[in-house]
């Protein structure tokens, strides 16, 4: 008798990235119409390097839109602003920054981890309490990993460990590999602002090349198994 086949996992939802950002004034209208188009987790707030106060005015700012739509908010880095700043967590860029930031952050608020080198990192990052890892992100030079070790690495991970995994995608033609590899989330950012036929069309093509190829994944397991 062939075997019964797993339900379909639920779809990767979309992590979207701004750029960086120095202006409130910006980004709240365009933000808010493209996080109508799509079901977008969470949005990565990238501040550019300002004082603390000008860092606040800028989150306290963007955080009526992207907490209004249903989506956490989360700065990249400076774990000390988030709570001062309403924001719902941090991304922190390694080991070091995530043990640095964690007990300022757990339990109320979102700490994730990206910057991870190795496997040994991956799980190190899981037991300090990462609430996620991230793979496939660029290095301090601008170098990431070739797109097959990003897939294989999400691929480890989903297979064997519980917190969720965030797939980077550098463009729009890596978001089926990512999400058919078992990303939980999908991280976006500079190709979505970069479309010049704006960043809503943009996130909404990427949602359903998601969705698409997540489905294509699972009706080829299905056969498999069949």
């Amino acid at each position: 008798m062939p075997s019964k086949s797993a339900p379909p996992r639920p779809f990767p939802r979309l992590y979207l990235a701004t750029p960086p950002v120095d202006d409130p004034k910006a980004l709240p209208a365009d933000l808010a119409r493209s996080l109508a188009q799509a079901d977008v987790a969470a949005v990565l707030l990238r501040l550019k390097d300002a004082d603390p106060r000008t860092m606040l005015s800028t989150i306290k700012a963007l955080a009526p839109p992207i907490q209004g739509s249903g989506a956490a908010l989360l700065l990249n880095g400076h774990a000390d602003l988030v709570a001062r700043g309403g924001a719902d967590g941090a991304h922190l860029p390694g080991i070091d920054a995530l043990s640095d930031a964690i007990a300022t952050l757990k339990p109320d608020r979102i700490a994730g981890c990206g910057g991870l080198k190795t496997r040994h990192d991956s799980m190190t990052a899981g037991e300090l309490g990462a609430d996620y890892v991230m793979f496939g992100e660029p290095d301090e030079r601008g170098q990431r990993p070739a797109l097959s070790a990003i897939a294989e690495r999400l691929q480890w991970w989903d297979q064997l460990f519980e917190p969720p995994c965030v797939g980077f995608a550098a463009t729009a033609d890596e978001l089926g590999e990512l999400a058919a590899a078992g990303a939980d989330f999908v991280l976006v950012g500079d190709f979505i602002w970069a479309d010049p036929r704006g960043a809503s069309v943009a996130l909404k093509e990427a949602a359903e090349a998601i969705r698409q190829a997540q489905a294509a994944a699972f009706a080829k397991a299905s056969v498999l198994d069949g």
